[in-house]
């Protein structure tokens, strides 16, 4: 016996979501939501019935879930805290856009000591990850999310979200010592020993730097543009600096020296110039 033809629009039932599949649909469309308004100390400005509507969920089973908004708007908090990764800074990719220009000026450098130090200088003098911090709605979000974390009294969301972001940090550290460590290697340096620390420590200094400048740039404008015309390291060329960059670099060159077991000799000197390259 025919069937007739399909339901279609209107009158084609949608499949009911699990309570699994509507939680994850909800959260991930506030935290997109978040991310592309940026988290004030609270989140108010998010309203549950436009994640609903956007999330494409039914509203029963959304307060079947979340009988309260404010147990909702806690999971959220959990979930933003969970998914923070802010963008990198002093990361690898835009550090290997420098790296590639540097690649193709100034490669002669590397055959000398003060000519490396040249290079690591000069990678710092132009790093563009402070441009890429102030614009990303992401960092706002995770530089909110520690205030709003201060605002929470103590009990059990204050502690999964302490815990959520340290995790963050921590990894967000661990990536930035890591290339740390592989640009400074690359040039020939180390930590200086006396200091009997590692690379975490100076990517803790590099990242506070970077939210310490985001936090200025609303009431002092002028801070990430701000430059002197100098040679602040006596590299023996004058050069724009970035005040970003000075600071930047002065935190490197109080962790970093040229390791004295390095042997430069032809061999490597091709090798570093051939990494170098390649990134061309």
């Amino acid at each position: 016996m025919p069937t007739g033809p399909e339901p279609t629009g209107l009158t084609r039932r949608r499949r009911r979501l699990s309570d699994r599949e509507t939680e994850r649909r909800m959260l991930d469309t506030a935290v997109g939501m978040v991310n592309e308004a940026g988290l004030t100390v609270s989140l108010e400005h998010i309203s549950l019935e436009e994640v609903i509507r956007e999330a494409g969920v039914a509203r029963s089973a959304v307060y079947r879930r979340w009988p309260y908004k404010d147990l909702f708007f806690s999971d959220l908090l959990r979930e933003l805290a969970r998914a923070a990764a802010p963008a990198s800074v002093a990361g690898r990719e835009s550090a290997d856009v420098v790296l590639a220009e540097i690649a193709t000026e100034r490669l002669d450098l590397l055959e000398r000591p003060g000519g490396r130090r040249a290079l690591l200088l000069e990678l710092i003098r132009r790093e563009q990850d402070f441009a890429l911090v102030h614009q990303s709605p992401e960092w706002r979000t995770y530089l909110a999310l520690h205030a709003t974390f201060l605002s929470l009294p103590d009990g059990e969301l204050r502690a999964d979200v302490q815990a959520a972001l340290t995790a963050s940090e921590r990894g967000f550290t661990t990536r930035i010592a890591a290339a740390w460590r592989e640009w400074a290697e690359l040039f020939g340096f180390r930590l200086r020993p006396a200091l009997g620390t590692g690379y975490e420590a100076l990517a803790s200094l590099v990242s506070a730097h970077f939210r310490g400048m985001v936090l200025m740039s609303p009431t002092s404008p002028d801070i990430g543009e701000a430059h002197v015309d100098a040679d602040p390291f006596d590299t023996g060329e004058t050069a724009r600096w970035p005040l970003r960059a000075v600071a930047l670099a002065g935190i490197a060159l109080a962790f970093l020296e040229p390791d004295p077991e390095i042997a430069w000799t032809e061999a490597r000197i091709a090798a570093v110039r051939e990494q170098l390259a390649s990134l061309r």
